[in-house]
C-alpha cells in the first residue's frame, strides 16, 4: 500500500498541473500539486487501512542512515586495527536468535552485521530465526547483540504497519 498511496500522490499532482491551465507547466506547480495530494492523503489515510507513506519512508530513510553510519564506524575501526601492531583478539562463533520472519529482513539484518569488523553471519538455520554469526572478538559479543537489536528494530519499524 506504500507504493500505491505513492503512486496517488503523484496523480494528484500530475492532475492539479493539468488542471491549473498554464501555457507552459512549470516543476513548482508539480511540486505544488505534490504538496496538495501529500496533504490530501494524510487526510484520508486511515481510510486506506495502512500507515500514512510518509511515515514508512522516513522509516526507511532513518534505515539507511543508520546503514551510512555504520559504514563509516567499520571503517574507522578496521583502520585502527589494520594499525595497531599487537592485536588482543579472540575470535569465536556464536548463536544469535532473532524475532525477524521474512526473508528479507533476515538478509538486511545479515548485510548490516556484515558492516560490523570481523563479524560475519556464517549460515542462518532452516526455520531461519537462528544466525550463526563469526565474531573477531568475542569478548565484544554483548556489543554486538545490543547493534543486532537496534538493527532487528529498526528493519521491523519499515517492514511492519
Amino acid at each position: 500500500m506504500f507504493f500505491a498511496q505513492f503512486i496517488l500522490n503523484l496523480l494528484i499532482a500530475l492532475l492539479w498541473l493539468l488542471l491549473k491551465d498554464e501555457p507552459t507547466p512549470t516543476l513548482a506547480t508539480f511540486n505544488t500539486g505534490f504538496i496538495v495530494g501529500t496533504f490530501i492523503l494524510y487526510v484520508m489515510h486511515r481510510y486506506f487501512g495502512t500507515q500514512f507513506y510518509l511515515i514508512r519512508a522516513m522509516k526507511i530513510f532513518k534505515l539507511i542512515i543508520v546503514f551510512f553510519r555504520e559504514l563509516i564506524v567499520s571503517g574507522f575501526v578496521v583502520m585502527k586495527q589494520v594499525l595497531t601492531p599487537n592485536l588482543k583478539i579472540t575470535p569465536g562463533i556464536f548463536k544469535y536468535e532473532t524475532i525477524l520472519k521474512k526473508d528479507w529482513e533476515v538478509t538486511a539484518l545479515s548485510l548490516l552485521l556484515t558492516l560490523t569488523p570481523g563479524s560475519v553471519v556464517m549460515e542462518v538455520s532452516e526455520s531461519g530465526n537462528e544466525l550463526y554469526i563469526h565474531a573477531m572478538d568475542i569478548g565484544q559479543k554483548e556489543d554486538l547483540i545490543r547493534s543486532l537489536g537496534r538493527f532487528e528494530t529498526l528493519i521491523l519499524e519499515v517492514s511492519r504497519d
